[in-house]
């Protein structure tokens, strides 16, 4: 796959603004999602399945809204970098922008593995903590 291939796949998932159906057809079923410590639901996850319920539910429990908006990509091969920023509304109605960065590995054009890291101690101070 071509760089612009592969960043076009990391950016869909961006401009879909988590639709789950774009996420299950873009991301490999056996994808592993590396969250920085410290984040909500920071630490690993192998697999969509994981992905969708023990992460993105917890988080989404917290959120009214919560989405990543990409500013930048860059590519070398199956990797993409993406920087940007999430977009988020507390339960508590907090909004909250939190400074991104997003290291892709993109294989036969899916998405199969995330590494992030992001300003935890913006999201911990706009839920409460």
């Amino acid at each position: 796959m071509s760089d612009s291939a592969n960043i076009a796949v990391v950016r869909r998932l961006y401009e879909s603004k988590g639709d789950p159906a774009v996420a299950e057809e873009i991301m490999a079923p056996d994808i592993v999602w590396d969250i920085t410590p410290g984040f909500p639901g920071g630490g690993v996850y192998h697999g969509f399945d994981s992905v969708v319920n023990d992460f993105f539910g917890p988080l989404f429990g917290r959120f009214d809204a919560f989405f990543p908006v990409g500013e930048e990509f860059y590519a070398d091969g199956d990797h993409v970098t993406a920087l940007g920023h999430y977009e988020g509304a507390t339960k508590t109605g907090t909004n909250v922008q939190v400074r991104f960065i997003h290291l892709w590995t993109v294989h036969d054009g899916k998405l199969a593995r995330l590494r992030q890291a992001a300003d935890s101690l913006v999201v911990d101070r706009a839920l409460g903590g």
